[in-house]
């Protein structure tokens, strides 16, 4: 279980990223930014979720 943790968290370093290739392209070419955007909120959104599904199994797992 505990290499699901880790594997969340590395939705948030993906996130990260996005934002900031989006920061660094918003004055040359806006809607390739705006994807970027996009994936930020997608890869928050699959931190959230996954983190609700594993407490969720392990919480179906204690005895």
């Amino acid at each position: 279980m505990r290499f699901f943790k880790y594997f969340e968290y590395a939705y948030l370093v993906i996130a990260a990223f996005f934002a900031f290739e989006s920061y660094r392209i918003w004055s040359v070419d806006r809607d390739r930014a705006y994807v970027f955007i996009f994936f930020v909120a997608l890869a928050i959104f699959m931190y959230f979720f996954k983190r609700k599904f594993r407490k969720k199994i392990e919480q179906r797992n204690q005895p």
